[in-house]
């Protein structure tokens, strides 16, 4: 057949050429589209309902900002978990908080898996290797999962108490010192960068980030922040348009490629640097370091550093995002600052600012403030993409195995059927109905393993900071979580910068307990 068809084909390339090369031109394009529609199409899950979709893209026009509200407006319209089309890709987006217990909660092994993007897992992460949220499920994933479990239960977060008294207490003389006094206003912005990374530096390798001014606090929250856009499910177009990925001048693998190089020199002299200090006897309690001495785990080099990448690029989303936002709205709020300090009260005096760093969490209105600013502000809207290994049945509808599904985990958290009042920040909620869900760690087997972790150092944050200062707004910011985002297409959305001013409650004692804790 072949043989019949080319001396046909070089027959009218010779005799008309221009008609060829109109016909190549048009017709091999049109040809890709129609068959692509095709297998668009045949993609798709049977029995879910959702949006129409544009040619080639898919949604991924309808969605480029504020993602996670725009499905949550969808959700009104096609109900709780529907379908969207990302490019060729098909994905089931599960809205509310009964969806997700009855996929997330009963299904858990058969959401164990992610996804493989091109841009994020191929191109960026083929040398250090992908966090342990982010990889696809093997036994590899076992392993790391069960190590890092070891490192953040709540024995080994006991050891870690030391490193974060270190930190919050620079946190509080930073906003002391750089507002003198409470006279001038502060962009708390490098403050909270500052304490997010040394925070999971020291938590990691036991290495400090004493000073924003350090060359390699520029370069890690630069690459970081790079990074954490090339996870954005709408950001990389090469992720779900195949012939994208053909293009050898694209900008997105260029960038990808340079952040993976410059990463990997960070985290090298990181990893060299534990290991001279563990040689020598000299290092401290870290999570690196209880990993590579758990001789159960028998993890390998690159095992070991998927859970470092995963302590960073955790600890920088969360503390930063929780405490930049949260920071922005308490100026605004005086009631809840108010009911704050008429809770630590009970055990704090206004001469004890800086509280104690062993205090667990005893605080309640401390404890409903996290988890309000957990739900009002999630980290990850949109939580990282599950991919199924096994069949999941919803509501009679088959979801087979290989399929994407997105917990709308903004949704979820903003629930009408979980709550009366859902788009009101108010932390009293959490007293009142102690369990209710909280989506913003996740669901299921692939929750964040560094949940109780977060929840302490958010704590012991809040409790000294609140105890030291009464924040009063010295800028203009939005904190709606939807309105008032500065790049709605990121995938960890934060607020404007601003500025507040620290106000010490009693500034003879907090001075004195700040020069007791110097060096």
């Amino acid at each position: 057949m072949i043989s019949t068809i080319l001396p046909i084909l070089s027959g009218q390339l010779e005799n008309h050429p221009f008609r060829s090369l109109l016909l190549l031109i048009f017709g091999v394009p049109l040809t890709y589209l129609v068959v692509n529609e095709y297998v668009r199409r045949a993609a798709r899950v049977k029995g879910f309902s959702g949006p129409r979709n544009w040619p080639l893209v898919g949604n991924i026009p309808d969605i480029k900002f504020n993602a996670a509200e725009k499905y949550r407006q969808w959700s009104k319209i096609y109900g709780d978990v529907y379908q969207i089309q990302l490019g060729n890709v098909p994905v089931i987006v599960v809205n509310s908080a009964e969806a997700a217990r009855k996929i997330f909660g009963q299904h858990s092994q058969a959401l164990s898996s992610r996804p493989v993007f091109w841009t994020f897992h191929k191109v960026l992460s083929n040398t250090a290797g992908t966090t342990i949220g982010t990889s696809p499920f093997n036994d590899s994933l076992k392993r790391r999962r069960k190590g890092a479990a070891s490192a953040l239960n709540k024995p080994s977060i006991a050891t870690y108490i030391d490193h974060l008294d270190v930190e919050t207490r620079d946190f509080v003389k930073e906003g002391f010192e750089e507002g003198q006094a409470g006279k001038v206003g502060v962009d708390p912005m490098p403050m909270i960068q500052r304490l997010s990374l040394s925070l999971a530096l020291t938590l990691n390798w036991g290495t400090r980030m004493g000073s924003r001014h350090d060359p390699m606090f520029e370069e890690i929250t630069v690459v970081e922040e790079i990074i954490s856009k090339f996870r954005s499910t709408t950001g990389n177009l090469q992720d779900y348009i195949p012939i994208l990925r053909l293009n050898p001048l694209s900008g997105g693998s260029k960038k990808a490629k340079e952040m993976r190089n410059r990463r990997d020199v960070y985290l090298n002299r990181l990893n060299r640097d534990l290991d001279d200090r563990m040689e020598k006897g000299i290092h401290k309690p870290c999570i690196q370091a209880n990993v590579i001495l758990d001789k159960e785990a028998a993890l390998n080099k690159e095992e070991l550093t998927s859970i470092s990448l995963t302590m960073l690029s955790g600890g920088l989303d969360t503390i930063t995002t929780l405490v930049q936002w949260s920071v922005a709205l308490l100026a605004q709020r005086p009631d809840v600052q108010e009911k704050a300090i008429k809770a630590i009260r009970e055990y704090y005096t206004d001469s004890e600012p800086l509280c104690d760093a062993q205090d667990d969490q005893q605080c309640q209105y401390i404890v409903a403030l996290v988890r309000e600013c957990l739900r009002y502000y999630c980290v990850l809207r949109l939580a990282l993409p599950r991919a199924t290994v096994k069949d999941i049945v919803y509501e009679g509808k088959l979801i087979p195995a290989g399929s994407t599904i997105y917990l709308n985990v903004w949704a979820c958290n903003m629930d009408p059927n979980v709550w009366s009042d859902p788009e009101v920040f108010r932390p009293e909620r959490w007293i009142e109905q102690p369990d209710a869900p909280l989506f913003t760690y996740g669901l299921g087997y692939r929750m964040c393993a560094g949940s109780l972790l977060a929840n302490r150092e958010l704590y012991l944050t809040f409790l000294r900071m609140l105890n030291s200062f009464e924040l009063l707004q010295d800028s203009e910011v939005d904190t709606h979580p939807v309105r008032g985002s500065s790049d709605p297409t990121s995938l960890v959305t934060m607020c404007n910068h601003y500025k507040v001013i620290f106000k010490p409650r009693n500034e003879a004692a907090l001075r004195e307990a700040l020069e007791g804790s110097a060096g």
